[in-house]
């Protein structure tokens, strides 16, 4: 395998774990909780999104609004009670974690949810499958800024060009380049937008290290924007 992979960032809802339907169901019962509706739209309005940004946008439709801090306890515990039912792991995503250290590659988990609900998920896939971790809580900036991908490259030591992110979202995707990745973006509940630096795949099972040892050098990444202080 080629010598130009340095490492793979991993989103985790939706590329990782199929746990996208159990955030439909957890927004459901807030927003009930909040008086108002919500639609499978509604969730892909927020699709990779953060934490916050999810908070607001439930508390604009609610009838019954309450402080942010209770929207965002409901979804948390929500999520952690759904988790405990069972992680579904992604069709491929072991299989590919585990050819990638078989070759040397080392991974990075780079999520918008919250660390107890990274935790969950890494205890069912494997914490030893990651060299490092950051979710939406550790970071100052969540998705679709870079902050996340950029902590993690310098956690391993590595520079984007020569890495590869997966993704399954448009607000990933968007992290992904804005960090300097190619990134391969595998939809899961809605297709993502083609775009610079944006190589599609239909799903994990179509991805091998070999191939993505191809990717670095030959996908085009926009020259990534200092972010704002």
């Amino acid at each position: 395998m080629s010598g130009l992979l340095q490492a793979v960032m991993f989103d985790m809802d939706g590329l990782l774990v199929d746990t996208e339907p159990a955030w439909y169901d957890v927004e459901c019962a807030v927003m009930a909780r909040l008086g108002g509706p919500w639609t499978p739209a509604d969730q892909e309005a927020l699709l990779g999104g953060s934490m916050s940004r999810t908070v607001v946008y439930l508390l604009a439709r609610a009838e019954h609004p309450v402080p942010p801090a209770v929207v965002e306890s409901w979804l948390v515990e929500g999520m952690c009670d759904r988790l405990r039912q069972g992680i579904s792991v992604r069709p491929g995503a072991r299989e590919l974690l585990d050819g990638l250290a078989a070759a040397g590659v080392p991974t990075a988990l780079v999520s918008s949810s919250y660390r107890v609900l990274v935790d969950a998920v890494l205890a069912e896939v494997g914490h030893h499958r990651f060299a490092f971790s950051v979710s939406g809580d550790e970071v100052r900036r969540p998705k679709p800024h870079p902050e996340g991908y950029l902590r993690a490259a310098a956690a391993l030591g590595v520079e984007p060009r020569w890495c590869v992110v997966l993704e399954d979202s448009d607000n990933g995707a968007a992290a992904g380049v804005a960090a300097g990745f190619p990134t391969v973006c595998v939809p899961s509940v809605v297709p993502i937008p083609a775009g610079p630096g944006r190589l599609p795949r239909e799903s994990l099972l179509a991805i091998t290290p070999e191939w993505l040892a191809t990717v670095p050098g030959t996908v085009p990444v926009p020259v990534p924007v200092p972010p704002a202080a």
